[in-house]
């Protein structure tokens, strides 16, 4: 059953040269389905881990640790003095959009260079006003992660261990640092497709977890619900242009994915309850992402 589910996904593999890792297939009421190109080996996810951060904001946010409507600069009263005009404005909802406003242009894989990167985000001039437009960037989940660290006494991956990670089998993951010890929070998080796969299935069982309600069930919904237009990107592909929620990009046709650079994906799809988990190193990710939903399409 499970190679004649997945024939044509690694027939496409093969033929079109996606460079897939591995795959996971869970559907609601079925067992699961995987196939691997190679070991099973934690890689980088690149800005899947966005949707982790995300995830880590609803549980701070159940916890009363904070709220998405608390404006940023009321959790780092101390940067006030070197805020840009109009960052007292941005909430943690436009951090996590990725619609602040900043021109601030960042992204982990650049070296950091000033002493706190947090600080130069904060004082970079705004080209927008917050909530206006969406500009994908690094700079935002990142400080959403100082802001879980400042207000849960714990980095962002400490944080998670116990919440979300040790709850769903994940032994202690490497998450990359900025120099001043905080994880990048918009990327460098290294897990293996199975390891994500557990995690896709969680969102598409609503927060629930072997019995345990792990991430509250209203902000799982609500993260794919908030919508942001991402009309300014739109001209990067098709697969671009229908919205990003808290920390995923939404689909025209009900499914809502994580997208992470060359080939990682998580693609969950509500009505046919189902979720698809990908690791690979391809170039043309918009092509693997095709192949994922004409499998979608079988299912």
């Amino acid at each position: 059953m499970a190679d004649d589910l997945l024939a044509d996904f690694v027939r496409a593999d093969r033929e079109r040269g996606l460079g897939t890792y591995g795959i996971h297939v869970h559907r609601e009421g079925h067992e699961p389905v995987s196939h691997r190109f190679r070991s099973d080996d934690r890689v980088n996810l690149y800005s899947v881990a966005k949707t982790f951060t995300s995830v880590a904001a609803g549980l701070a946010e159940a916890e009363g640790l904070l709220s998405l409507d608390d404006l940023f600069l009321d959790h780092f009263p101390e940067l006030r003095p070197v805020a840009a005009d109009g960052f007292e404005r941005v909430t943690l909802r436009h951090l996590l959009t990725m619609t602040s406003g900043s021109s601030h242009h960042w992204s982990s894989y650049e070296r950091v260079d000033p002493a706190d990167l947090l600080r130069e985000f904060v004082a970079a001039p705004l080209e927008a006003v917050p909530g206006e437009r969406f500009r994908y960037v690094g700079s935002g989940p990142y400080a959403i992660g100082r802001v879980i660290a400042r207000t849960s006494g714990a980095d962002l991956r400490a944080y998670l261990e116990p919440r979300l990670f040790r709850p769903l089998g994940v032994h202690h993951p490497a998450w990359h640092t900025c120099p001043l010890g905080f994880p990048f929070a918009d990327s460098e998080l290294f897990l293996r497709t199975g390891e994500l796969a557990r995690f896709a299935q969680l969102i598409l069982q609503g927060g629930e977890w072997q019995g345990r309600q792990v991430v509250p069930a209203d902000y799982v919904r609500r993260i794919a619900a908030e919508k942001v237009s991402t009309a300014p990107v739109a001209a990067w592909g098709p697969q671009f242009s229908d919205g990003y929620g808290l920390g995923v990009w939404l689909g025209g046709d009900g499914t809502f994915r994580m997208d992470g650079a060359y080939g990682q994906f998580v693609v969950i799809d509500p009505e046919r309850r189902a979720a698809i988990t990908v690791t690979a190193h391809f170039e043309r990710s918009g092509d693997l992402l095709t192949a994922i939903h004409e499998l979608l399409a079988t299912l």
